[in-house]
């Protein structure tokens, strides 16, 4: 009797410090560490359902000027209100090449957020190597597309990550920005627990969104309440008076998926860019891609005696070509070596 009254005392004390731990680390988070049943993706989420879910764990329900709107019911909704106006927000791209979709979305993010604060800039921050890898948004389609002025977003460009990082905490604590922007690449040892925690505390202190942009990354634990996993979606035909363009490209589209939220509700969101309007719209329907995607696989060659090769009327015959004499290439003598 008494081994078994010594296992249920160690099994109850293991909980009780696996339950202490899993709250520490969800107060850090910003969320709380139950997890309730996950909904159906899917599957419609109104209001009622989800205060009733966040009293059930404990979250108390913010006022709407807390949160910055997308402007999709949907997504807001999924997100308990929108993203967080005094918080670190984290905008995930698996890959390197979803690096454009993720600077994308987050300058549409920026155009929300300038609407609200017109006279104050946007600071984006990174390093030489990320500046090189992805480039540097295109001041003329900053405003066509965002309507952002050049003057209003100012770029910071660190040798390193310890200094992107440093540059990136001072700013988060100043109210002369509308927002900081902290670009970086992967998962390097720096940009840990205690990193975001202070980018985070930051944040709430200012009053200010941080945006921490991650290319090609593992889904590390950070200190953002919110985290967003962007990538391209296919373009849908661009719409004309006279009806659907057939074979063009049409306004820019994302493909949103909820990593991590105060309400930690999943969803799956394509959302398109009105660069007319400066909003965001979600799309139902399937496109069709202009481009098909990559099967992965080399290219089939041709079944011997499908193809016929014939010159065409006009073309010179195959003996016919251009002298040495002729050709522009071979007038410069050859390279010894």
């Amino acid at each position: 009797m008494l081994p078994e009254v010594n296992v249920m005392a160690m099994n109850a004390v293991a909980r009780e410090t696996v339950f202490t731990l899993r709250r520490q680390i969800a107060k850090i988070e910003g969320t709380l560490p139950e997890r309730l049943q996950a909904p159906v993706p899917g599957a419609p989420l109104d209001a009622a359902r989800l205060d009733m879910t966040l009293v059930r764990r404990g979250l108390a329900v913010a006022s709407a000027d807390a949160f910055l709107r997308t402007g999709i019911e949907r997504l807001d909704t999924a997100l308990g209100g929108g993203l967080p106006r005094a918080a670190l927000s984290e905008i995930h791209g698996l890959e390197t090449r979803d690096a454009g979709a993720v600077a994308g979305f987050a300058l549409s993010l920026v155009s929300l957020i300038l609407k609200e604060k017109q006279g104050l800039p946007i600071l984006w921050v990174g390093t030489t190597e990320i500046f090189h890898e992805a480039g540097l948004p295109y001041a003329r389609g900053l405003h066509a597309m965002f309507g952002i002025e050049p003057e209003q977003l100012l770029f910071s460009e660190a040798p390193k990550l310890l200094d992107a990082l440093w540059i990136a905490e001072e700013a988060a604590r100043m109210t002369a920005f509308a927002a900081v922007i902290l670009e970086i690449r992967g998962s390097p040892r720096l940009l840990d627990l205690t990193a975001t925690r202070r980018l985070h505390a930051r944040a709430q202190n200012a009053g200010r969104p941080v945006l921490l942009l991650r290319q090609a990354g593992e889904a590390d634990p950070t200190a953002a309440p919110v985290r967003l996993i962007v990538s391209a979606a296919s373009s849908a035909s661009r719409e004309t008076v006279a009806g659907t363009l057939a074979g063009s490209i049409g306004r820019p589209a994302f493909k949103v998926d909820i990593g991590k939220s105060r309400t930690a509700l999943p969803g799956q969101f394509t959302l398109e860019w009105n660069p007319n309007e400066h909003a965001f719209a979600e799309r139902t329907e399937n496109p069709v891609a202009v481009v098909p995607a990559s099967q992965r696989g080399a290219d089939p060659a041709p079944a011997p005696g499908a193809v016929l090769a014939f010159p065409a009327i006009g073309s010179p015959a195959a003996g016919d070509q251009p002298s040495r004499q002729q050709h522009p290439a071979h007038r410069s003598p050859r390279r010894a070596g």
